[in-house]
Protein backbone atom coordinates (compact mmCIF):
# COMPACT_ATOMS: atom_id res chain seq x y z
CA UNK A 1 0.00 0.00 0.00
CA UNK A 2 1.21 3.58 -0.89
CA UNK A 3 1.88 5.85 2.58
CA UNK A 4 -0.57 8.66 2.53
CA UNK A 5 -0.27 12.11 0.58
CA UNK A 6 1.64 14.11 3.37
CA UNK A 7 -1.12 17.07 3.87
CA UNK A 8 0.10 21.04 4.60
CA UNK A 9 0.57 21.58 7.64
CA UNK A 10 -1.90 24.70 7.73
CA UNK A 11 -4.85 25.35 5.22
CA UNK A 12 -2.66 27.60 2.26
CA UNK A 13 0.56 26.76 2.97
CA UNK A 14 1.28 25.34 -0.38
CA UNK A 15 0.30 29.02 -1.75
CA UNK A 16 2.80 30.73 0.24
CA UNK A 17 5.61 28.78 -1.83
CA UNK A 18 7.85 31.38 -3.20
CA UNK A 19 7.80 31.57 -7.11
CA UNK A 20 11.07 33.01 -7.46
CA UNK A 21 13.10 36.06 -8.60
CA UNK A 22 12.09 37.82 -11.12
CA UNK A 23 14.63 39.29 -14.24
CA UNK A 24 13.19 42.36 -13.24
CA UNK A 25 13.64 42.56 -9.67
CA UNK A 26 17.17 40.70 -10.25
CA UNK A 27 18.50 43.81 -12.38
CA UNK A 28 17.28 46.34 -9.76
CA UNK A 29 19.20 44.43 -7.47
CA UNK A 30 22.14 44.35 -9.50
CA UNK A 31 22.27 47.89 -10.67
CA UNK A 32 23.81 48.63 -7.74
CA UNK A 33 27.22 46.93 -9.26
CA UNK A 34 27.42 49.92 -11.84
CA UNK A 35 28.36 53.13 -9.92
CA UNK A 36 27.27 55.36 -12.91
CA UNK A 37 23.90 53.65 -13.62
CA UNK A 38 21.51 55.53 -13.71
CA UNK A 39 18.54 52.96 -14.85
CA UNK A 40 19.50 53.22 -19.00
CA UNK A 41 20.89 50.09 -18.95
CA UNK A 42 18.71 47.95 -16.68
CA UNK A 43 15.88 49.08 -19.18
CA UNK A 44 18.10 48.14 -22.62
CA UNK A 45 17.91 44.52 -20.52
CA UNK A 46 14.01 44.69 -20.00
CA UNK A 47 13.48 45.57 -23.43
CA UNK A 48 15.56 42.80 -25.09
CA UNK A 49 14.00 40.64 -22.81
CA UNK A 50 10.66 41.70 -24.20
CA UNK A 51 11.26 41.55 -27.34
CA UNK A 52 12.26 37.56 -26.91
CA UNK A 53 8.84 37.08 -25.32
CA UNK A 54 7.47 38.24 -28.17
CA UNK A 55 9.14 35.55 -30.42
CA UNK A 56 8.92 32.57 -27.83
CA UNK A 57 5.48 32.95 -29.06
CA UNK A 58 6.07 33.30 -32.60
CA UNK A 59 9.02 30.22 -32.45
CA UNK A 60 6.10 27.87 -30.60
CA UNK A 61 3.73 28.25 -33.56
CA UNK A 62 6.13 28.16 -36.53
CA UNK A 63 5.47 25.04 -37.34
CA UNK A 64 1.84 25.80 -38.08
CA UNK A 65 2.26 28.98 -39.93
CA UNK A 66 4.14 29.72 -42.60
CA UNK A 67 6.26 32.19 -40.96
CA UNK A 68 9.19 29.89 -41.17
CA UNK A 69 9.45 29.89 -44.51
CA UNK A 70 12.65 31.50 -46.07
CA UNK A 71 12.42 34.83 -48.02
CA UNK A 72 15.80 35.43 -49.57
CA UNK A 73 19.29 34.68 -49.20
CA UNK A 74 21.34 35.69 -45.96
CA UNK A 75 24.49 37.31 -47.09
CA UNK A 76 27.11 34.41 -49.00
CA UNK A 77 25.34 31.63 -46.56
CA UNK A 78 22.32 30.42 -45.53
CA UNK A 79 18.76 31.11 -46.08
CA UNK A 80 16.92 34.09 -44.44
CA UNK A 81 13.76 33.29 -42.70
CA UNK A 82 10.40 35.06 -42.22
CA UNK A 83 10.95 33.99 -38.82
CA UNK A 84 14.31 35.86 -38.52
CA UNK A 85 12.71 39.07 -40.29
CA UNK A 86 10.07 38.80 -37.51
CA UNK A 87 13.29 38.70 -35.08
CA UNK A 88 14.60 41.57 -36.27
CA UNK A 89 11.69 43.81 -36.33
CA UNK A 90 10.77 42.63 -32.81
CA UNK A 91 14.13 43.68 -31.16
CA UNK A 92 14.69 46.57 -33.05
CA UNK A 93 11.46 47.81 -32.39
CA UNK A 94 11.42 47.28 -28.39
CA UNK A 95 15.30 49.00 -28.46
CA UNK A 96 13.91 51.70 -30.01
CA UNK A 97 10.43 52.26 -28.18
CA UNK A 98 12.59 51.74 -24.74
CA UNK A 99 14.48 54.71 -25.57
CA UNK A 100 18.06 53.93 -24.14
CA UNK A 101 18.93 52.89 -26.78
CA UNK A 102 20.36 55.38 -30.05
CA UNK A 103 21.43 52.34 -32.91
CA UNK A 104 21.75 48.59 -33.58
CA UNK A 105 23.42 46.78 -35.49
CA UNK A 106 22.03 43.40 -36.70
CA UNK A 107 23.26 40.56 -38.84
CA UNK A 108 19.64 41.22 -40.47
CA UNK A 109 21.15 44.65 -41.84
CA UNK A 110 24.05 45.56 -43.72
CA UNK A 111 24.21 49.20 -42.14
CA UNK A 112 23.69 50.69 -38.41
CA UNK A 113 20.16 50.99 -37.72
CA UNK A 114 19.68 55.02 -36.17
CA UNK A 115 16.60 54.33 -33.61
CA UNK A 116 16.27 58.49 -33.30
CA UNK A 117 16.98 57.82 -29.68
CA UNK A 118 20.06 60.32 -30.12
CA UNK A 119 20.35 61.26 -26.25
CA UNK A 120 20.63 56.95 -25.84
CA UNK A 121 23.77 56.16 -24.21
CA UNK A 122 24.02 52.96 -25.60
CA UNK A 123 24.29 50.67 -28.70
CA UNK A 124 23.25 47.37 -29.61
CA UNK A 125 24.52 44.33 -31.55
CA UNK A 126 22.57 41.29 -32.35
CA UNK A 127 21.62 38.30 -33.84
CA UNK A 128 18.01 38.33 -33.74
CA UNK A 129 17.52 34.83 -34.33
CA UNK A 130 20.70 32.27 -35.03
CA UNK A 131 20.19 29.20 -36.78
CA UNK A 132 16.46 30.15 -38.15
CA UNK A 133 17.63 27.78 -41.09
CA UNK A 134 16.80 24.92 -39.04
CA UNK A 135 13.62 26.10 -37.96
CA UNK A 136 11.44 24.06 -40.36
CA UNK A 137 12.87 20.94 -38.35
CA UNK A 138 12.16 22.21 -34.50
CA UNK A 139 15.90 22.77 -33.63
CA UNK A 140 16.79 25.11 -30.75
CA UNK A 141 17.64 28.79 -32.14
CA UNK A 142 18.62 31.92 -30.23
CA UNK A 143 19.29 35.44 -30.06
CA UNK A 144 23.27 36.68 -29.33
CA UNK A 145 22.92 39.82 -28.05
CA UNK A 146 25.96 42.88 -27.02
CA UNK A 147 25.69 45.89 -25.63
CA UNK A 148 27.96 49.08 -25.42
CA UNK A 149 28.56 52.45 -23.93
CA UNK A 150 28.31 55.01 -26.83
CA UNK A 151 31.83 56.66 -27.26
CA UNK A 152 29.90 59.65 -29.90
CA UNK A 153 28.57 62.70 -28.85
CA UNK A 154 25.16 62.88 -26.83
CA UNK A 155 22.69 64.38 -28.92
CA UNK A 156 23.33 63.28 -32.23
CA UNK A 157 23.44 60.15 -34.54
CA UNK A 158 25.66 56.95 -33.24
CA UNK A 159 28.67 56.09 -35.54
CA UNK A 160 30.42 52.86 -36.54
CA UNK A 161 32.90 53.92 -33.67
CA UNK A 162 30.55 53.05 -30.84
CA UNK A 163 30.11 49.63 -32.70
CA UNK A 164 34.23 49.18 -32.51
CA UNK A 165 35.29 49.54 -29.15
CA UNK A 166 36.22 45.92 -28.54
CA UNK A 167 35.51 43.16 -26.84
CA UNK A 168 36.49 44.18 -23.35
CA UNK A 169 34.47 46.87 -23.77
CA UNK A 170 31.15 45.27 -23.48
CA UNK A 171 29.40 46.75 -20.17
CA UNK A 172 26.57 43.71 -21.07
CA UNK A 173 26.27 40.60 -23.44
CA UNK A 174 24.35 37.69 -23.82
CA UNK A 175 22.13 35.07 -25.51
CA UNK A 176 18.47 33.66 -25.28
CA UNK A 177 17.83 30.20 -26.17
CA UNK A 178 14.83 29.32 -27.65
CA UNK A 179 14.49 25.44 -27.19
CA UNK A 180 11.99 23.15 -25.02
CA UNK A 181 12.25 26.16 -22.58
CA UNK A 182 13.52 29.51 -22.95
CA UNK A 183 16.70 30.66 -21.42
CA UNK A 184 18.28 34.21 -21.23
CA UNK A 185 21.82 34.00 -20.01
CA UNK A 186 23.54 37.08 -19.68
CA UNK A 187 26.24 39.14 -17.51
CA UNK A 188 27.40 42.40 -17.19
CA UNK A 189 31.03 42.06 -16.25
CA UNK A 190 30.18 40.01 -12.66
CA UNK A 191 29.51 36.33 -13.45
CA UNK A 192 26.74 34.91 -15.29
CA UNK A 193 23.67 34.41 -14.48
CA UNK A 194 20.57 31.96 -16.05
CA UNK A 195 16.94 33.02 -16.30
CA UNK A 196 13.88 30.65 -17.57
CA UNK A 197 10.88 31.70 -18.96
CA UNK A 198 7.66 30.56 -17.28
CA UNK A 199 4.77 31.41 -20.13
CA UNK A 200 1.89 31.04 -17.64
CA UNK A 201 3.22 33.62 -15.23
CA UNK A 202 5.05 35.53 -18.85
CA UNK A 203 8.00 36.01 -16.82
CA UNK A 204 11.77 35.35 -16.66
CA UNK A 205 12.68 33.45 -13.41
CA UNK A 206 16.14 33.40 -11.56
CA UNK A 207 16.97 29.78 -12.15
CA UNK A 208 20.95 29.70 -12.42
CA UNK A 209 22.30 32.67 -10.14
CA UNK A 210 26.02 31.60 -10.91
CA UNK A 211 26.95 29.72 -14.03
CA UNK A 212 30.58 28.13 -14.63
CA UNK A 213 31.69 25.84 -16.85
CA UNK A 214 33.19 23.15 -16.11
CA UNK A 215 37.25 23.31 -16.79
CA UNK A 216 36.89 20.28 -18.62
CA UNK A 217 34.67 18.03 -20.65
CA UNK A 218 34.06 15.33 -22.94
CA UNK A 219 31.85 16.49 -25.66
CA UNK A 220 33.39 18.58 -28.70
CA UNK A 221 30.93 20.45 -31.04
CA UNK A 222 31.47 21.01 -34.81
CA UNK A 223 30.43 20.56 -38.46
CA UNK A 224 32.63 17.62 -38.88
CA UNK A 225 31.28 17.89 -42.78
CA UNK A 226 33.75 20.62 -43.38
CA UNK A 227 36.53 18.54 -41.73
CA UNK A 228 38.30 18.12 -45.30
CA UNK A 229 38.71 22.16 -45.44
CA UNK A 230 39.73 22.40 -41.67
CA UNK A 231 43.52 23.63 -41.07
CA UNK A 232 45.56 21.04 -39.67
CA UNK A 233 45.77 22.05 -36.06
CA UNK A 234 41.58 21.76 -35.72
CA UNK A 235 42.25 18.11 -37.47
CA UNK A 236 45.26 17.12 -35.16
CA UNK A 237 42.96 18.32 -31.99
CA UNK A 238 39.97 16.93 -32.99
CA UNK A 239 41.81 13.83 -33.40
CA UNK A 240 43.01 13.55 -29.54
CA UNK A 241 39.39 13.85 -29.03
CA UNK A 242 38.25 11.20 -30.56
CA UNK A 243 40.91 8.55 -29.28
CA UNK A 244 40.05 9.95 -26.13
CA UNK A 245 36.37 8.51 -27.21
CA UNK A 246 34.71 11.78 -26.56
CA UNK A 247 31.07 12.41 -27.47
CA UNK A 248 30.32 14.76 -31.01
CA UNK A 249 27.24 17.02 -30.46
CA UNK A 250 26.63 19.22 -32.94
CA UNK A 251 23.04 21.10 -33.79
CA UNK A 252 24.10 24.03 -35.85
CA UNK A 253 22.93 26.76 -34.21
CA UNK A 254 25.78 28.60 -31.96
CA UNK A 255 23.34 29.37 -29.04
CA UNK A 256 21.81 26.14 -28.92
CA UNK A 257 25.65 24.06 -29.16
CA UNK A 258 27.30 26.94 -27.03
CA UNK A 259 24.63 26.55 -24.18
CA UNK A 260 25.36 22.87 -24.45
CA UNK A 261 28.81 23.37 -23.67
CA UNK A 262 28.48 26.06 -21.00
CA UNK A 263 26.37 23.62 -18.58
CA UNK A 264 28.40 20.32 -19.48
CA UNK A 265 31.55 21.52 -20.14
CA UNK A 266 33.08 20.80 -23.44
CA UNK A 267 34.27 22.66 -26.86
CA UNK A 268 32.12 24.58 -29.38
CA UNK A 269 34.49 25.01 -32.64
CA UNK A 270 34.22 26.63 -36.03
CA UNK A 271 37.34 26.60 -37.63
CA UNK A 272 38.73 28.47 -40.62
CA UNK A 273 37.45 26.36 -43.83
CA UNK A 274 38.09 26.76 -47.74
CA UNK A 275 35.06 28.55 -48.14
CA UNK A 276 35.52 30.68 -44.64
CA UNK A 277 39.34 31.33 -44.93
CA UNK A 278 39.09 34.29 -42.09
CA UNK A 279 36.14 32.11 -40.05
CA UNK A 280 32.34 32.39 -40.52
CA UNK A 281 31.62 33.42 -37.17
CA UNK A 282 30.73 37.25 -36.95
CA UNK A 283 32.66 39.14 -34.28
CA UNK A 284 30.65 42.22 -33.01
CA UNK A 285 27.26 39.97 -32.52
CA UNK A 286 28.20 36.51 -32.15
CA UNK A 287 32.20 35.83 -30.89
CA UNK A 288 32.33 39.28 -28.41
CA UNK A 289 29.34 38.14 -26.55
CA UNK A 290 29.74 34.39 -26.61
CA UNK A 291 33.52 35.07 -25.40
CA UNK A 292 32.10 38.11 -22.70
CA UNK A 293 29.65 34.93 -20.95
CA UNK A 294 32.35 32.32 -21.62
CA UNK A 295 34.90 34.01 -19.21
CA UNK A 296 32.89 35.50 -16.86
CA UNK A 297 31.39 31.72 -16.79
CA UNK A 298 35.09 30.44 -15.81
CA UNK A 299 35.91 29.51 -19.95
CA UNK A 300 38.00 30.59 -22.70
CA UNK A 301 37.31 31.93 -25.98
CA UNK A 302 39.81 32.33 -28.87
CA UNK A 303 40.60 32.69 -32.21
CA UNK A 304 43.14 29.73 -32.34
CA UNK A 305 45.49 32.72 -32.39
CA UNK A 306 44.84 34.88 -29.81
CA UNK A 307 41.65 35.37 -27.06
CA UNK A 308 38.52 36.71 -29.19
CA UNK A 309 37.55 39.37 -26.34
CA UNK A 310 41.32 41.11 -27.96
CA UNK A 311 40.89 40.86 -31.13
CA UNK A 312 40.87 43.96 -33.11
CA UNK A 313 37.78 45.10 -35.13
CA UNK A 314 37.87 46.30 -38.38
CA UNK A 315 36.15 48.65 -40.48
CA UNK A 316 33.54 45.81 -41.32
CA UNK A 317 30.85 45.93 -39.00
CA UNK A 318 29.73 42.24 -39.96
CA UNK A 319 33.95 40.87 -39.52
CA UNK A 320 34.20 37.20 -38.95
CA UNK A 321 36.72 35.44 -37.15
CA UNK A 322 37.49 31.63 -36.15
CA UNK A 323 35.87 31.02 -32.77
CA UNK A 324 37.07 28.00 -30.77
CA UNK A 325 35.12 28.12 -27.08
CA UNK A 326 34.52 26.03 -23.70
CA UNK A 327 36.58 24.38 -21.29
CA UNK A 328 39.88 26.20 -20.19
CA UNK A 329 41.67 23.32 -20.04
CA UNK A 330 40.54 22.22 -23.70
CA UNK A 331 40.92 25.34 -25.48
CA UNK A 332 44.06 25.82 -23.92
CA UNK A 333 45.30 22.74 -25.22
CA UNK A 334 43.90 23.50 -28.71
CA UNK A 335 45.50 26.66 -28.51
CA UNK A 336 49.05 24.66 -27.95
CA UNK A 337 48.53 23.01 -31.02
CA UNK A 338 47.63 25.83 -33.06
CA UNK A 339 50.95 27.32 -31.65
CA UNK A 340 52.79 24.10 -32.28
Amino acid sequence: MNPPATLPQHPGDELATPVGTTLERYIMRKQAEFPFATGELSQLLRDIALASKILVREVSRAGLTAIAAAVGPEGESAPRHRLGEEAHIRFVRALTNGRECCAVLSEASADILDTGNHTGKYVVALNPLNGSVSLDFNVSTGTIFSIYRRVSRLGGPARAEDFRQGGRAQVAAGYILYGSSTMLVYTTGHGVAGFTYEPSLGEYFLSHPQLHIPVTGRVFSCNEGNWFDFPEFARTFLTRCKERRYTARYVGSLAADYHRTLFTGGIYLYPPTAEWPTGKSRLLYECYPIAFVTEQAGGVATTGAADVLDVPPTADLHQRVPLFAGSSELVRELQAVAAA
